[in-house]
């Protein structure tokens, strides 16, 4: 499977009530790696031609992060299936390497310009094999 990271800082901005990283911010962060791995890895025709939309998300969250923590940002496709691909996206303290969210996202694959569901091809597939 081909693995995508990336690391970032926490700002205050990310901040909730509680001065913990805001939930909806790491939903954000779910996206953005995704798009991001999506966009490095896809030939342009590929990306032109399809869209992925989000069915649902599952987020356990296991510490919170603060203000200044770098955190280490994971994601992989962990299965493909018609047109739906399952994603995991880790995000752990880069300092201690303890796991501060598991997430598995299924999305759906659209063709960019009927909006309709279509079948993740094996060209796809392969670039996320890796």
């Amino acid at each position: 499977m081909h693995k995508f990271q990336k690391k970032l800082v926490v700002k205050k901005d990310d901040l909730d009530d509680l001065d913990h990283v805001n939930n909806v911010r790491y939903v954000q962060w779910i996206q953005d790696i995704s798009k991001e791995h999506w966009l490095k890895v896809c030939p342009e025709e590929i990306i032109k031609n399809n869209i992925w939309v989000v069915m649902t998300h599952h987020i356990t969250y296991k510490l919170a992060a603060k203000l200044g923590d770098v955190i280490k940002i994971e994601t992989h496709i962990a299965s493909s299936k018609g047109a739906k691909s399952v994603r995991v996206v880790e995000m752990h303290d880069d300092r201690t390497g303890q796991l501060l969210l598991h997430s598995k996202t299924e999305w759906c694959l659209l063709n960019s310009e009927s909006l309709k569901p279509i079948r993740i091809s094996e060209e796809i597939k392969e670039l996320f094999a890796e």
